[in-house]
């Protein structure tokens, strides 16, 4: 059985989750609108975000974990806290019952900057791989639309663009053909 990291404070990490069985999580446009509201609610007292997605069955967040300012909410709760309003508020949706998410979530710790550089190009080609879209700026449900916008955000865009140098390299890196599988081995995700 795999260990799962721990969540600790100042430390980056991949967090990704599916639907229990690789059911669908998300139906409606709503229901994306939704889980990012609870996102902000829950997630941005802790963390900092730096990318993101949310696929039909899945999503990838990669955060920073705020320094501890006395709060006595620890980040693991928070996440957990999530997932379960999430989960509590589509199932009443959709009339259903039982667990939405496979439990426990998976994070990964991540302190390499070519491997953050990696998994953000990851993260926003997700609708890519999948067949979605073309290109990773069709697809609205996830940050990288955010990075190419002017528009204030809570994402830290100027941190990310910062690991590409500036924005045009973040869209070139964005736009190569990739071989997702070979990515997804070397960043340890199969």
């Amino acid at each position: 059985m795999q260990q799962l990291e721990l969540l600790t404070y100042g430390k980056v990490y991949h967090i990704y989750n599916r639907g229990i069985n690789r059911c669908d999580i998300f139906k409606t446009k709503e229901n994306y609108t939704y889980f990012l509201n609870l996102y902000d609610k829950h997630l941005s007292p802790i963390a900092d975000t730096l990318a993101w997605v949310l696929m039909k069955n899945h999503i990838h967040l990669l955060v920073k974990i705020k320094e501890n300012k006395a709060d006595s909410t620890k980040p693991y709760q928070s996440f957990s806290n999530l997932f379960n309003a999430y989960a509590k508020a589509f199932n009443k949706q959709q009339n259903r019952t039982g667990s939405l998410f496979e439990h426990p979530f998976h994070r990964k710790q991540i302190s390499d900057v070519e491997y953050f550089k990696h998994l953000v190009v990851y993260i926003h080609n997700n609708p890519v791989h999948h067949g979605f879209v073309k290109y990773a700026m069709d697809y609205p449900w996830s940050s990288y639309l955010t990075f190419i916008s002017v528009k204030p955000t809570h994402v830290c865009r100027d941190e990310v663009m910062g690991w590409f140098d500036n924005a045009a390299n973040f869209k070139a890196a964005h736009e190569k053909d990739q071989d997702d599988l070979d990515l997804e081995k070397w960043l340890g995700l199969i």
